[in-house]
């Protein structure tokens, strides 16, 4: 038998108690009475605040009222933006040709931005402008396995193998330009082809820009590859879901 090589992460400290909180917290915000009838209007709002927030943790921050406006033109915010009205329409692909759908995403997120002959192609992390070639062994063979994972390699709860998608695409950058907006993208992307979040509405991008230290700490601890930066990552990731439930709830009272 195959070892499900994501189940040990169930065991470290204080780690399944908070997913469990964060499937509770989101299964409550699902509830919602506005989301009856005014759920197109609310996934709108969040596929908006989502983008305005991926971009921001890119380092590309912009009043969202200006961007709601349609004033605002910088590139990474514009492909935040494709790629947040992308998802839906991506979820049933994510877990059937997961390598395809990250090229897709990063030529949504990275048009206008680096060099068109690079787009949907990863590279290793010393790209330079001009520089075409493809990723190292050892990038592509992370890739491969988190594609692994991605397309039924794992039965973990979905929230757990999206963290570990999102820390994994943060860590390797694999991408040039915004990488970030590619992870997150892929995440919750996760969320919504399992089930977690089927309809995209858990606005978990706003959870990790309200605590952008702590994402950008806990972060890099997974990129360590210790079991103290896995555990601090997957805490983190789990609380940005219970607070993306929490904007939920508000953008659903406030249509």
């Amino acid at each position: 038998m195959t070892t499900d090589p994501l189940v040990p992460l169930l065991s470290l400290a204080d780690v399944a108690p908070a997913v469990d909180r964060a499937r509770e917290r989101v299964d409550a915000a699902l509830r919602h009475r506005a989301l009856r009838r005014q759920g197109g209007q609310v996934a709108a709002e969040v596929s908006l605040r989502s983008a305005v927030a991926s971009a921001a943790l890119e380092g590309y921050a912009h009043e969202r009222e200006l961007v709601r406006s349609g004033v605002v033109t910088d590139p990474v915010l514009q492909g935040a933006l494709r790629v947040a009205g992308a998802l839906p329409g991506l979820a049933d692909r994510w877990p059937r040709a997961p390598r395809q759908v990250l090229a897709r995403l990063h030529t949504l997120a990275a048009s206008g931005v680096v060099p068109d002959e690079v787009l949907g192609r990863p590279v290793d992390a010393g790209f330079a402008e001009g520089d075409v070639a493809g990723p190292s062994p050892v990038l592509a063979a992370r890739l491969d396995a988190l594609a692994g994972l991605v397309a039924g390699g794992t039965r973990v709860p979905p929230v757990i193998l999206a963290a570990v998608v999102h820390g994994e695409l943060l860590a390797l950058r694999p991408f040039a330009g915004p990488s970030g907006v590619v992870a997150r993208a892929a995440a919750r992307l996760t969320l919504l082809s399992t089930g977690f979040d089927p309809r995209g509405l858990v606005a978990v991008d706003l959870g990790h820009q309200d605590r952008e230290p702590e994402y950008v700490g806990a972060a890099n601890a997974f990129a360590t590859g210790t079991p103290d930066g896995i555990r601090a990552w997957l805490r983190h990731y789990t609380t940005a879901v219970e607070v993306g439930a929490e904007h939920l709830v508000t953008i659903a009272d406030s249509v």
